[in-house]
This record gives C-alpha cells, structure tokens and sequence, in this order.
C-alpha cells in the first residue's frame, strides 16, 4: 500500500497512539510525529478493589458467578474510542483527507465501532499489527509490504 503526500498514518494500541504524517513523496514517504498520546497504566488494585460477585438460581440450589471486571480492557477500549474522536474532529475540520490505520488487532476492532462516516470515506486502508513502539522506517515498511 502507498502512502500519498500529506496522508495521515494512525499507530494505535491500548495504551499507545501516534498520529504521523507523510511530508514526503509516494516513493520516498517521510513520517513526521504530528500527535503523540500515551496513556498510563492502572493498577488492577486501584481500579478495583471488590470480588466478583454471585447470585442464588430461584430453581435449583446452583449458584452462577460473575466474571471480575477487566479494567484495563476497559481502560484500553475507551482510549481506541477517544482516538475515533480525535479521528473524526481532525476528519471534519479538513485536517485529513486521507487516513492508514495501524493498530494492536483488538483496538482495530474497537475503533471500527467508532469510525465516523467521513473517517471511514477517507481511509485508504488498515493493518492489523501492534506496531506503536516501533520506529517511522519500519512502519513505512510494513504499510509498503501490505
């Protein structure tokens, strides 16, 4: 996949984004930082500090468990969706007008349920691979070879 002039790449995983922009040709892309955000990590223990509960079945003597709360999961998850936003203002301020999404498989998919219809029209294509820590030449690299 090409990356055209002044194409804007997004590098997302949970915790991690990088918003970076071609200012340089199809053939020879330069990938300039134009956001940075990086989010800290939580502690389990202060985001959390109950068991799972449980609850009695009216029939039967059969107790049913609830499967403790994944903070950081949620954590992650409204990072993605607070990337989308981000996405769809730059998207409707004229900011971007073309997009390529690199993200951790699993935060792909969560900001695939908060694109916004113009962000969607301006993507040219997305990789799913965490790549956030990895420097401009090799993502340039893996958006060539995809």
């Amino acid at each position: 996949m090409d990356i055209p002039p002044n194409a804007h790449v997004l590098v997302i995983d949970g915790r991690k984004m990088l918003l970076f922009k071609n200012e340089g040709s199809v053939a020879s892309p330069k990938l300039s930082v134009t956001t940075h955000r990086e989010k800290e990590g939580v502690a389990t223990h202060d985001q959390g500090s109950d068991k799972p509960g449980t609850t009695h079945e009216s029939v039967g003597s059969a107790r049913s468990g609830y499967e403790q709360t994944d903070f950081h999961q949620q954590d992650e998850d409204r990072f993605a969706a607070d990337a989308a936003d981000m996405l769809k203002r730059e998207v409707l301020a004229g900011r971007i007008g073309a997009l390529i999404v690199i993200a951790a498989p699993r935060t792909l998919g969560e900001l695939r349920k908060h694109y916004h219809a113009a962000v969607e029209k301006c993507l040219l294509g997305e990789v799913a691979k965490d790549v956030a820590g990895r420097p401009g030449d090799e993502i340039v690299a893996l958006i060539a070879s995809s």
